[in-house]
C-alpha cells in the first residue's frame, strides 16, 4: 500500500523543506537600533517604550509646555468644572498612530504617545508595538502610566483616539482606563476660538499660526503613517519609523503648549492684543455661552474696535445687540442694529422694523427699514436662496405696515 507521502507526491504536493524558496532575510535595522528605547515587563509580555523629558523652561514655538494657570474657563466649557481643581501633574496628553484612519475593530494603535508633567519637566512616553502580538503589553503599560492621572487632553480624541483604544481594551476583555478621566478635546475648543481666523484648524497648522512652531524635515504626513508601519512589519526595516516617532512626539508636545496658550488667553481675555480682534470676538462668544454676560459685552465692544472682516463684524454686532435687547436696553440695541444694517445685515433690518412697529409704533421708520432690507436682497449679487428666504416675509411685513400707516 502506498504511503501517505507517496500519495501526496502523486497529487503534486512536495514533502519536506528542501524545495522551498529561501525566505527573504529580515532587515538588519530593528527598532531597537533606530530609536533609543527600553523594555517594560508587563503581565502581557514586554512593552517597548521610548522616553524623553522636556525641561521646565522648554518652549514649543513661543509657548511653554507647563500649565501656568488653572484652566477655570476651559473646565466650565467642557461641562466639568472639577477639572480646574486638579493638579497639573494629574493631566495626561495622548495621541495615537494607528493601522488605519477609519477606526473599527480591525484598526489598532501601534503607537501611543502619552505625556504628563513631572518635577523634571514634561515627560513623554511613546509605547510602540514591534509586532501586533505585543498589543496586550502596550495596553497594560499605558494603563500603568495613566494610573495617577485625572484629566485626559487630546486633539480629536473624543471622536477617534479614545473610542479606538476603548475598543482595543474591550477586545482584550479588560476595562478601559479612560472611563473615569475628565476629558479636554482641544480640537473642539480650537474650532471655537479660531474658526474665523484660520481656514484649517489642524494641529500642525495651529502650531505654525498660533504657537509659532515649525516642524523639521523629519515630519511625515499622517496619512502615510499606516502604510509605513505595514512596510516595517513586512521587511523589518524600522528606519523610516523614526519620522513617525518624531510626528507623534511633536503632536503630544503641541497639545501641552496649546492647552497652556488657550488657558492663558481665556483666563485673562481682556488683555488679548487689539490686533487679534477675531480671537477676542471668539472669546466673547464663548463667555456669552457660559453665562458670563458682563465679560462677553466688554470683549464684544473691544473686538468692534479692531479691523474685523465684514461677516465677523456683522456677527459681533448682532450678538452684542441681542444681549442688550434681552436686558431691555433698546437704545444700545438700535444703534448696533443700524450699524449692522449699513453693512448688509438683514437680521438687523428686521429687528429695527420690529422695534419701530411694536415698541414705539413709528410705522414710517419701520417701513423705511423694511424697504431698506428689500433693496438689499434686490441687489444683482444676492444669492437666489437668500432672496427666496427673505422676499416673502419682507413683502408681507411691508403690506401690514402700509395698512397700519394709512
Amino acid at each position: 500500500m502506498p504511503s501517505l507521502s507517496d500519495r501526496l507526491k502523486s497529487l503534486g504536493v512536495k514533502v519536506g523543506a528542501q524545495d522551498l524558496p529561501t525566505p527573504r532575510p529580515r532587515s538588519t535595522w530593528p527598532i531597537e537600533e533606530v530609536v533609543s528605547g527600553r523594555l517594560q515587563d508587563t503581565s502581557g509580555g514586554p512593552a517597548f517604550i521610548v522616553e524623553a523629558t522636556y525641561p521646565p523652561q522648554y518652549s514649543h514655538g513661543r509657548i511653554r509646555l507647563g500649565l501656568e494657570l488653572q484652566p477655570r474657563v476651559i473646565a466650565s466649557w467642557t461641562g466639568n468644572p472639577s477639572i480646574a481643581g486638579y493638579e497639573p501633574s494629574t493631566y495626561a496628553f495622548l495621541d495615537t498612530e494607528t493601522s488605519g484612519l477609519s477606526g473599527g475593530t480591525g484598526t489598532y494603535a501601534f503607537m501611543v504617545g502619552a505625556g504628563r508633567y513631572s518635577e523634571q519637566g514634561f515627560q513623554l512616553l511613546q509605547f510602540f508595538m514591534r509586532d501586533p502580538i505585543e498589543e496586550p503589553a502596550l495596553l497594560l503599560a499605558l494603563e500603568e502610566f495613566l494610573a495617577p492621572c485625572q484629566v485626559l487632553v487630546t486633539f480629536n480624541g473624543k471622536s477617534f483616539d479614545i473610542p479606538l483604544l476603548n475598543t482595543r481594551y474591550t477586545l482584550q476583555g479588560w476595562k478601559s482606563p479612560f472611563a473615569g478621566l475628565a476629558h479636554i478635546d482641544l480640537l473642539h475648543l480650537s474650532r471655537r476660538l479660531w474658526r474665523d481666523r484660520l481656514p484649517s484648524r489642524t494641529l500642525s497648522n495651529l502650531e505654525v499660526q498660533i504657537l509659532g512652531a515649525q516642524r523639521t524635515e523629519e515630519e511625515v504626513p499622517g496619512w502615510m503613517i499606516p502604510q509605513m508601519y505595514f512596510e516595517y512589519l513586512r521587511d523589518g526595516d524600522a528606519r523610516p519609523l523614526k519620522r513617525v516617532f518624531y510626528h507623534n512626539a511633536v503632536d503630544v508636545v503641541s497639545m501641552a503648549a496649546l492647552l497652556n496658550h488657550t488657558t492663558q488667553m481665556l483666563e485673562d481675555p481682556l488683555h488679548i492684543p487689539a490686533s487679534d480682534g477675531l480671537e477676542m470676538a471668539a472669546a466673547a462668544r464663548l463667555f456669552e455661552e457660559l453665562g458670563e454676560t458682563t465679560l462677553a459685552i466688554q470683549l464684544y465692544q473691544q473686538s468692534l474696535h479692531a479691523d474685523l472682516p465684514v461677516e465677523p463684524t456683522l456677527d459681533t454686532l448682532m450678538r452684542l445687540s441681542m444681549i442688550y435687547k434681552r436686558q431691555g436696553d433698546y437704545p444700545s440695541s438700535t444703534s448696533l442694529w443700524e450699524a449692522a444694517a449699513q453693512v448688509g445685515g438683514l437680521l438687523a433690518c428686521e429687528e429695527l422694523a420690529k422695534y419701530y412697529e411694536h415698541h414705539i409704533q413709528d410705522y414710517e421708520r419701520a417701513i423705511h427699514w423694511t424697504h431698506y432690507a428689500i433693496s438689499q436682497i434686490s441687489q444683482p449679487d444676492t444669492p437666489p436662496l437668500v432672496h427666496l428666504q427673505w422676499s416673502v416675509a419682507l413683502e408681507h411685513r411691508l403690506e401690514r405696515l402700509n395698512r397700519k400707516y394709512k
